[in-house]
């Protein structure tokens, strides 16, 4: 069986929650996103006054979170209906409005109609229908959508145009979770004013913590928001015990995600379950969680014990001299449970959990042998680069990749910025940074290269699904926009 998903982009109303003083004068419960398992119609409205461009589903403007069992498949028809003639910018001029959708982290084929975000492109009053086959062996875990059109992809995942996707069957792997409250929250921006009362107003609201952040000389531009909302409150009672699924789904924007006085039963990174590798291996235990941009966390959380008041936040994240602020803040309150309101559990999947351990003898191959691809990221005046060159939509593949192994790549870093490495369709397992051997390895399809230094990755290119024309790049968006990309071609 599969669902039919229908997506509309129309044109656009504020995003839901994203400014303006009813969200700074008011508490708010954070919002719980809808859920959608069968047909469903996405609208973009773009707005008359701000000219932003956002999706609406049933009447509201909360993108809904998609839920796919492995094995079945997506069905999208997207119906570009944005405004032909832009107000906003989009890399030093007007936004066009063309746009796409990227399956951001799924084992899918990167050809059409599947995701393709090189040949499928729709103009405003066009349309594009995608049917995304899931596979039966995809980690179950937290995904995400959002726009991929080059040159604006930016701009359009600033306005809000993006949502979460769920593949089912994590409880495969910890039954457990099927008696919490499963909680998903989509970390997106607000912008700040330059100057005013409001910018002041709403910095205040979040415990902005600006000055002294990192060695950026820049002030802030913007503020975390929590499914749409600025600094909401999670209803947790004392002791209690819920699974929380966070997506970071701002452009640029890093978040080092702690609680107060509390820390994270972390079960996945990316939509991955550590559990998928390494099945002797449930989940860890950490104090804080950096989500580079794109980046994914599924936690169980424990509610702080009565009395006590405590936060969800991100702390300072130093990006580099040449980088953004990326200032701490409180993203939201957990307070105990005040009023009765309606639960979400994850769907109970009675099937057998899937494990794919890698063979540690190829593992440790491939680690050994000397990089078979290094990509260089570097910058200038004029644009973003990898190994030297400025991608463009005619650009030839800057390398092809035989399907059915695994290969060492390195990601260097010759700039003052850190860079979130990421690219589609596969995941890959992060063994080393700046040349030492980490402790713990992790399985990410994003990850931060630190400023003048490198990664090295084994990569997974075993699974045919994947063949056709792919691409990685800079998950900062505007340096994607700005040439930070590059094509792979799978064979």
């Amino acid at each position: 069986m599969f669902r039919r998903i229908v997506f509309i982009l129309l044109a656009a109303l504020p995003f839901f929650g994203m400014s303006g003083p009813a969200v700074l004068g008011q508490v708010i419960t954070l919002p719980q996103l809808p859920q959608v398992t069968g047909p469903l119609t996405l609208t973009a409205i773009t707005d008359s006054g701000s000219g932003k461009s956002h999706f609406r589903y049933n009447g509201s403007d909360v993108p809904p979170t998609i839920r796919v069992r492995p094995g079945q498949s997506i069905h999208v028809e997207y119906i570009n209906a944005l405004s032909r003639v832009s107000k906003e910018r989009c890399v030093m001029m007007p936004c066009s409005n063309r746009s796409n959708l990227h399956f951001h982290g799924l084992h899918v084929s990167p050809q059409s109609p599947q995701d393709d975000v090189l040949t499928m492109s729709a103009a405003p009053g066009e349309t594009l229908r995608y049917t995304v086959s899931v596979p039966p062996n995809q980690p179950p875990g937290l995904y995400w959508y959002h726009t991929h059109q080059h040159m604006e992809s930016y701009r359009q995942d600033l306005d809000g145009m993006s949502g979460a996707i769920v593949v089912e069957g994590i409880d495969r792997y910890f039954p457990e979770l099927r008696y919490m409250e499963e909680r998903i929250m989509v970390l997106r921006d607000a912008e700040l004013d330059e100057q005013g009362p409001e910018r002041s107003a709403l910095m205040r609201r979040v415990s902005l913590q600006a000055p002294g952040c990192g060695s950026s000389a820049e002030q802030p531009e913007r503020v975390f928001t929590v499914n749409g909302m600025v600094r909401p409150e999670i209803d947790i009672s004392p002791g209690e015990h819920q699974f929380w699924r966070i997506v970071n789904a701002s452009p640029d924007l890093y978040a080092d995600i702690q609680i107060d006085g509390s820390s994270f039963d972390v079960v996945a990174l990316d939509g991955m379950p550590f559990a998928f590798h390494e099945p002797n291996i449930r989940s860890r235990r950490l104090n804080h969680v950096l989500l580079a941009p794109a980046g994914r966390m599924e936690a169980i959380v424990i509610g702080p014990p009565a009395g006590e008041h405590a936060t969800l936040h991100t702390r300072c994240f130093d990006t580099g001299s040449d980088g953004d602020p990326n200032p701490a803040m409180v993203l939201a309150d957990l307070v105990p449970n005040r009023i009765q309101h309606s639960s979400r559990r994850i769907v109970k999947d009675t099937g057998a959990p899937v494990y794919e351990p890698v063979p540690l003898a190829i593992e440790h191959s491939v680690e050994q042998a000397e990089p078979q691809f290094t990509a260089v990221f570097t910058e200038d005046k004029n644009g973003f680069y990898i190994n030297g060159k400025k991608f463009t939509m005619d650009s030839p593949p800057m390398l092809t990749v035989q399907i059915g192994s695994y290969e060492h790549w390195r990601v260097s870093n010759q700039t003052n910025e850190v860079h979130p490495f990421h690219i589609h369709q596969v995941h890959f397992l992060v063994y080393a940074r700046n040349g030492e051997r980490l402790h713990q390895p992790e399985w990410l399809d994003t990850v931060n290269v630190p400023t003048r230094g490198s990664v090295d990755l084994v990569m997974d290119f075993t699974d045919p699904i994947i063949r056709g024309m792919s691409l990685f790049h800079c998950h900062l968006l505007n340096h994607e926009d700005k040439g930070m990309m590059a094509k792979v071609a799978f064979q």
